[in-house]
């Protein structure tokens, strides 16, 4: 498959790096083709501006939307990485998507409502959380960690099987325990198309 990680953390010495280094050498080790959108890396600016809203809204494409589209086109596998702030993806992440997914490249509107367009075969959503899973259960929050993503998005524009996998407590894992979620995110890739 042909896989685009979308990941989202400042800190290249972060947890969450590990996790995109373990997920690319799976991924790369199962065959497949990878191509990283390192969002803080690459300065991308997640503000949608009026005046690119105001041209998307002829139908034309700004060339920095455009540019987007083709990466996520070109793949029929997605993964995104990042960490939980305030139940919800970092805002340049949440830019990425107001960016890209846009009204005739990620859905339609039609008479029976919005139709998803995206085909990609499958999507893997893996998150970092500082909380712990119990305090994320007792509280009903839970669907709120992963579920802006997987149903509100990713699912909205079309694509039809996708996972998610939450690690909870990460600054308090111990390094046996952040070595075993590395092997864990390395199997996934390997075994990505399965």
């Amino acid at each position: 498959m042909r896989v685009l990680i979308v990941y989202a953390h400042p800190n290249p010495a972060s947890f969450n790096h590990a996790m995109l280094e373990y997920c690319q050498r799976g991924l790369l080790e199962g065959g497949h083709e990878v191509r990283v959108k390192d969002l803080y890396a690459e300065d991308f600016d997640p503000v949608l501006r009026a005046s690119d809203l105001a041209v998307l809204q002829t139908g034309v494409i700004p060339e920095k939307i455009r540019r987007e589209q083709e990466d996520l086109l070109w793949a029929n596998g997605l993964v995104f990485i990042y960490p939980l702030w305030w139940f919800d993806r970092p805002a340049i992440l949440k830019g990425w998507f107001d960016h890209v997914l846009t009204n005739g490249t990620a859905f339609e509107y039609s008479q029976e409502g919005v139709k998803g367009l995206l085909q990609h075969q499958r999507a893997l959503v893996l998150i970092t959380a500082g909380g712990s899973e119990d305090f994320f259960r007792k509280t009903d929050a839970e669907h709120l960690i992963y579920r802006p993503v997987t149903d509100g998005t990713l699912a909205f524009c079309g694509l039809q099987d996708v996972r998610h996998s939450i690690y909870y407590n990460v600054p308090a894992l111990s390094d046996a325990e952040r070595a075993g979620i590395l092997d864990n995110i390395a199997s996934m890739g390997r075994d990505f198309a399965c």
